[in-house]
């Protein structure tokens, strides 16, 4: 049965920082810390860099609605939902290592176990990603296995209400992986390619060690081969100096934004630039230190702790785990100034990810992870409706 639950709280704007610029320090730490594992491929390939050289998009924001909607209940430690063409959505559990479909009609099923899943803290069954041009359509997800975290994929059969899982082949392997600082988010750029957001591991050195995987965003061919037009030759690294990556997304000017946890004083919303680096650990939130790019916004880690991360249009949607929160993010042209504004305080706690559907964003909440307070019918997948926000002033 669904329930519908209404709120009107939301915290006022949070204005933040500039936007700085060049890569530097990438090896400024390089001898803190061993290698980690190669990647297990390294052929190249031609593949598009990602511009900002669309055409302009009027930039109206949206914010979510007034009512939510549950869609699902009595998930496990949900942690990514994506939805598919055929109205179906899947979804991943960070502990089982289950993948489950939520039916066009509504209702769960198991589509199948991700082989290799080894649940410790905060690692497991991440992120998922469907790569829907290939015959047969693949499904992608970032597992913690025994020795490492790594991407996936394998082939997804069926139609909806039989969905299921082939054989998974690795991707990428030798993403260092620990109880904490796992990232996890995977996603298909506007460009094709597949992008991934590493966490570094407790070992923070790792951020800025350029043989490391960790504390990164790779960016790979489907395949998992390195394109010939990333920042570094022969390597997946897309940029560097990351703490936690766990939300990745593109606007409608072509613009990658992704989210980040912080320490102790700042969570980060980041614009991401082929091959900058964004400082952790020398420095943690904006620093205005000209070697590392600073974020365009920042928030207390007790307000947001951000994980998933949906843009429409414009407007950047970003769900918050300690914060239990959804943050709202826009600018007018895809860079800053950025505009930040909070909904959902404390309505349903914590939340993992937010994608867009249609006219609605799905949430899926986080409060069974074992650092939550699960509520009746926790966890749950949940439904808000978008309306565009006309009366707000748009920044610059």
């Amino acid at each position: 049965m669904r329930q519908v639950f209404r709120h009107d709280r939301a915290h006022r704007a949070v204005r933040l920082l500039q936007a700085g610029c060049a890569l530097a320090a990438v090896a400024a730490l390089a001898a803190c810390t061993e290698p980690a594992p190669a990647p297990t491929a390294t052929r190249t390939t031609s593949a598009p860099r990602p511009t900002a050289s669309a055409p302009p998009v009027a930039a109206i924001p949206w914010q979510p609605g007034t009512a939510t909607t549950v869609l699902e209940t009595g998930l496990d430690a949900p942690w990514s939902v994506v939805p598919l063409p055929s109205g179906s959505a899947l979804i991943s559990q960070r502990d089982d290592g289950r993948v489950l479909e939520r039916l066009p009609q509504g209702g769960l099923r198991e589509v199948g176990r991700v082989q290799g899943v080894v649940h410790r803290g905060e690692g497991g069954l991440l992120g998922l990603a469907v790569q829907a041009v290939s015959v047969p359509p693949f499904l992608y997800a970032y597992e913690t296995t025994r020795s490492d975290n790594r991407v996936v994929r394998m082939p997804l059969t069926g139609v909806p209400g039989s969905y299921a899982i082939g054989d998974p082949e690795p991707v990428v392997t030798g993403i260092p992986a620990a109880a904490n600082h796992d990232g996890g988010r995977i996603a298909f750029g506007p460009d094709g390619m597949l992008y991934v957001g590493t966490g570094d591991a407790s070992n923070s050195a790792s951020a800025q060690y350029p043989a490391s995987l960790g504390g990164k965003i790779l960016r790979l061919t489907p395949e998992g081969q390195v394109p010939h037009d990333n920042p570094f030759p022969g390597s997946p690294v897309w940029s560097s100096g990351h703490r936690n990556v766990q939300g990745l997304g593109w606007d409608a000017h072509g613009t990658m934004w992704a989210s980040e946890f912080g320490q102790n004083t700042w969570d980060e919303l980041n614009l991401i630039v082929a091959g900058a680096n964004y400082g952790w650990p020398v420095v943690e939130g904006a620093a205005g230190d000209a070697r590392f790019t600073d974020p365009v916004a920042q928030w207390p880690t007790d307000e947001a702790s951000p994980s998933g991360l949906a843009v429409v249009g414009d407007t950047v949607f970003v769900a918050a785990l300690r914060g239990e929160r959804l943050w709202t993010a826009w600018s007018t042209a895809g860079h800053a100034p950025v505009t930040t504004k909070a909904f959902l305080d404390g309505d349903l706690g914590r939340l993992r990810d937010v994608v867009a559907r249609g006219d609605t964003l799905w949430l899926l909440t986080s409060n069974t992870d074992g650092r939550g307070s699960p509520r009746a019918g926790d966890d749950r997948l949940v439904e808000v409706p978008l309306i565009p926000a006309q009366n707000t002033r748009q920044p610059g």
